[in-house]
């Protein structure tokens, strides 16, 4: 349950809130870079700082963390993924229907065996894609979501050409699909966060000199095998580029920008794409792991980019 001790909900603002943390797996997740993340915060966050903008959002490790430690008048999350943004505007409103869904499927599932699990795995998978859905509601289409993703292999989201879920399902003995006490502070968290599912360029007009905005863009490919396929949209170079004007346009406006990315000297020392691209602004190379790769050799320590303009 949610602690209501922890937090207030004031008129004025966002307080801060509960220990909220991240409802799904997510590729490119800030989990296990959060304290690097948190040692690189501008000063008088939450105080001359006053808004928060995550324009690639993905699972919000980050976003829960400042939630839960710092007081914000305005906070604004996004995420091209409308499937995703669905689910967190599903958990913020209606968060008991959900639950029942979750916890509808929990039962169901974790009482089948291997070959059961598969076949209800791709019926629900079915399901998700089909057009029929269209007639439910976003709590069903929200759900699903959810339950995909904790019984799909390694939490992926991926999408084939023609925008269909196509990760084929996990070999997991207990997984945790309806986590009623997370939820429930997550929907606490987000009460008064406001949601929006666009092109990352459309917040700026929520952006000024009082906001901190973190970006955690899909990031550049270190090889051609590497995962990319969040949505069925790419992002190339010539979108990085974009995205490094978004972030000049940014610094002009006074914010407070912080922005990942991976480090293309894992695979070319020579490779100074981003070192050009974002040249003058505070650039660190920090220590990662690289979990998500069909070949394990080819996980492990790797560096990533923290650029900074403070």
């Amino acid at each position: 349950m949610i602690n209501e001790n922890i937090s207030i909900k004031e008129n004025d603002g966002i307080q801060r809130s509960v220990h909220a943390r991240p409802f799904l797996k997510w590729a490119g997740g800030k989990s296990q870079l959060l304290e690097v993340l948190k040692s690189n915060l501008p000063e008088n966050l939450g105080n001359d700082i006053k808004k928060y903008c995550e324009p690639f959002v993905g699972g919000g490790a980050l976003l829960f963390a400042l939630l839960e430690n710092y007081r914000f008048e305005e906070v604004c999350i996004n995420d091209i993924n409308s499937e995703l943004m669905n689910a967190y505007t599903v958990i913020r409103d209606n968060c008991g229907d959900i639950l029942t869904e979750l916890q509808k499927y929990q039962n169901e599932y974790g009482k089948k065996d291997v070959q059961s699990r598969r076949i209800y795995y791709y019926e629900k998978r079915d399901l998700f894609n089909s057009t029929l859905l269209g007639k439910k509601t976003s709590i069903n289409k929200a759900a699903l979501f959810i339950f995909l993703n904790k019984t799909c292999f390694n939490g992926l989201y991926r999408v084939n050409g023609s925008g269909k879920f196509n990760v084929p399902v996990g070999e997991y003995k207990n997984p945790l699909i309806c986590d009623e006490t997370n939820l429930k502070n997550v929907s606490f968290a987000l009460s008064k966060v406001e949601l929006k599912s666009c092109n990352y360029s459309e917040c700026e007009r929520f952006i000024d000199n009082n906001t901190f905005v973190y970006i955690d863009p899909p990031y550049r490919p270190l090889n051609k095998t590497s995962f990319t396929a969040y949505d069925t949209y790419g992002f190339n170079d010539e979108k990085q580029k974009k995205l490094a004007g978004f972030f000049k346009s940014l610094d002009g406006k006074g914010a407070k920008l912080l922005l990942s990315n991976s480090d293309p000297k894992n695979a070319d020392k020579e490779d100074n794409f981003f070192d050009n691209l974002y040249g003058g602004y505070n650039i660190q190379r920090v220590n990662a792991l690289r979990m998500i790769n069909s070949n394990a050799v080819n996980r492990g320590k790797i560096t990533e980019l923290l650029i900074k303009n403070y």
